[in-house]
C-alpha cells in the first residue's frame, strides 16, 4: 500500500494534534515494544511516536523498523517523532477515509 502524496497530507494534518503513544527509548526497538505498537494499531489506525534521548537509534531507522515490522507506512519523521499509517481490519474502530488519488 503506498499512500500518495494527497493522502500523506491528510494524515500529516491528523496526525497534528495526536501525542506520541509510544516512546522508544535506551532499550530501543524490541519484540514487546514491536507487540505493544500492533495492539495500539489495531484500535489507531494512525499513531505518532517519540524517540528519547537515551536512544541509541535514528529516528528515520526507529520508522522504517517499525513500519516494516508492522506492515505499516511511514507518513511523516519530524526531529524525534515520527507517524505511522496502518488500516485497521476491525469493524469496531472507526476508520480514516483516505482521499483518492
Amino acid at each position: 500500500m503506498a499512500l500518495t502524496k494527497k493522502q500523506i497530507k491528510q494524515l500529516r494534518t491528523l496526525a497534528n494534534h495526536l501525542t506520541p503513544q509510544q516512546y522508544i527509548g535506551k532499550n530501543n526497538i524490541t519484540d514487546a515494544a514491536v507487540k505493544q505498537a500492533r495492539e495500539a494499531m489495531e484500535t489507531h489506525e494512525l499513531m505518532k511516536f517519540a524517540v528519547q534521548d537515551g536512544s541509541s537509534v535514528d529516528t528515520k531507522e526507529a520508522a522504517q523498523e517499525f513500519a516494516e515490522r508492522l506492515g505499516a507506512e511511514v507518513v511523516q519523521v519530524i526531529g524525534y517523532r515520527f507517524v505511522l499509517y496502518k488500516p485497521t481490519d476491525r469493524d469496531d474502530v472507526k476508520k480514516i477515509a483516505l482521499v483518492r488519488g
